[in-house]
């Protein structure tokens, strides 16, 4: 057995009970009480999310779609990739591409998987899918009801110099950046 394996044996938290406290419109907030590896008992509380995609469009001069969308638990309007949740048994790569023609209007000719991240691993089960998407044909937007945001196309220099001033902070947004630019600076060596 790997190192790894048995690292994650020793560490594994066994659920005696679980329940939830908590279901909105798209989110359930359980409550497990677990029993430590060390035979203590503890409660872990945490939201299940049916998980999102995130989409980083590049055009072919190279100019970054995103979006200003204001995020009502911080009350405050947020630069960010383009996103959204993931329907029940969705594919993320559908998601995606619903996702891209809603918020900015485009289609995607090209759409690549880059990563999945784990935003806030403290406390949810959320994973996003990050996608990078080429080859775009223009189109309308299509807002869902009670979404209201603006798509704009900025320059990666543009966008970076956002990034270095905190002016940019949104998590999935910093992480796509960060893989496109690793992926240039791969394609240029």
């Amino acid at each position: 057995m790997s190192k790894q394996k048995k690292l994650a044996q020793k560490l594994q938290e066994k659920i005696l009970h679980s329940e939830v406290v908590f279901e909105g419109k798209f989110l359930k907030v359980n409550r497990d009480q677990v029993q430590l590896p060390n035979g203590d008992i503890s409660l872990r509380e945490y939201i299940k999310h049916p998980g999102a995609s995130v989409i980083l469009p590049v055009d072919q001069q190279g100019f970054i779609y995103v979006v200003h969308q204001y995020r009502h638990a911080l009350k405050k309007v947020f630069l960010e990739l383009p996103a959204g949740q993931r329907d029940l048994g969705e594919d993320p790569l559908k998601t995606a591409h619903r996702e891209l023609q809603e918020e900015t209007g485009f289609k995607a000719g090209r759409m690549d998987l880059m990563t999945v991240i784990h935003p806030v691993i403290g406390y949810a089960d959320e994973e996003m899918y990050l996608y990078l998407a080429q080859d775009l044909i223009p189109g309308p937007a299509q807002l869902d009801p009670g979404e209201n945001l603006e798509a704009v196309k900025m320059s990666s220099e543009e966008l970076k110099k956002l990034v270095q001033s905190g002016q940019i902070s949104d998590v999935k947004t910093l992480v796509g950046l960060f893989w496109y630019w690793n992926y240039l600076e791969k394609g240029k060596s």
